[in-house]
């Protein structure tokens, strides 16, 4: 891959801060503080909230707390997804800190993923590897790796240590020159508008001709509703890690240097500002 090490730093190290609340019903021996928390936007809810638990728990009963969620504007928030995504989906247009409301009841079973340990989110956040892997060298380098790298990939991610993460994440994101890239790109598209969790399907960096493919060409067939007509403006934005990338932008060297630790290019559709 080009090394391009300063903007993967940037992504590992973007931060969102957040205000979290109790939820006005839950029952309290005395009242709840909110608390405060920069949370790392490239990891998921449920690793990086032990410490919100405990302050809440201090002033809850007992017998009044079970499996904690977390909600933003009446949208129970999807642990399995990485905490930027959701920030970006839900809140990007939104004043800081992101004011997000705890819950510890009445859990919403529809909307929500159990969580009861971090086993859960490394079982997916291993899946979601695997997954990408298979798409970019049919699985032959995450399975040429020992136990001990696959669980390196989780530690980096679970302790937030950069190096550590992509002393072998680098290996995943290698190709052979003549390949020009990967096979397919690992992608999920998300729209804030509907009700569908993503779109993904297969899609390769490169042109039968040799061309690269750029973002606008990965939206143009898979999201064409994300592309401003030509005679109209756009509606929509597209987002990746909060920021918008150009659409000229080679969809290769995006998947190398903005994906996820899950090694997924999370794309967020939505709609633009209009003030």
């Amino acid at each position: 891959m080009t090394d391009d090490k300063d903007v993967l730093r940037d992504v590992w190290f973007g931060r969102i801060p957040t205000c979290f609340t109790l939820y006005q019903d839950e029952i309290t021996e005395r009242e709840a503080e909110p608390y405060y928390l920069l949370l790392p936007r490239i990891s998921y809810l449920t690793l990086v909230t032990d410490k919100v638990k405990k302050h809440f728990q201090k002033v809850m009963r007992q017998e009044e707390v079970s499996e904690i969620w977390f909600e933003y504007e009446g949208t129970p928030l999807k642990w399995h997804y990485p905490i930027g995504l959701l920030f970006d989906l839900h809140a990007s247009n939104t004043a800081l800190p992101w004011s997000i409301t705890v819950h510890f009841k009445n859990f919403p079973e529809k909307d929500l993923l159990h969580c009861h340990s971090k086993d859960v989110i490394e079982a997916h956040f291993m899946a979601c590897i695997k997954e990408a892997d298979a798409l970019k060298h049919k699985s032959q380098v995450i399975n040429e790796m020992q136990k001990k790298d696959h669980k390196q990939l989780w530690m980096g991610l679970q302790n937030d240590k950069f190096e550590q993460f992509w002393a072998i994440n680098r290996k995943l994101m290698e190709y052979p020159p003549e390949d020009n890239g990967f096979r397919y790109i690992p992608f999920r598209i998300y729209q804030a508008t509907t009700e569908r969790p993503f779109i993904q399907k297969l899609f390769r960096p490169i042109t039968s001709g040799g061309q690269l493919h750029t973002l606008g060409d990965l939206l143009k067939d898979v999201c064409p509703s994300a592309i401003a007509p030509e005679d109209g403006e756009q509606k929509t934005q597209v987002m990746i890690h909060g920021i918008e990338p150009m659409l000229e932008t080679p969809i290769q060297w995006l998947s190398e240097h903005m994906s996820y630790p899950d090694n997924f290019l999370h794309i967020s559709i939505i709609p633009r500002p209009t003030d």
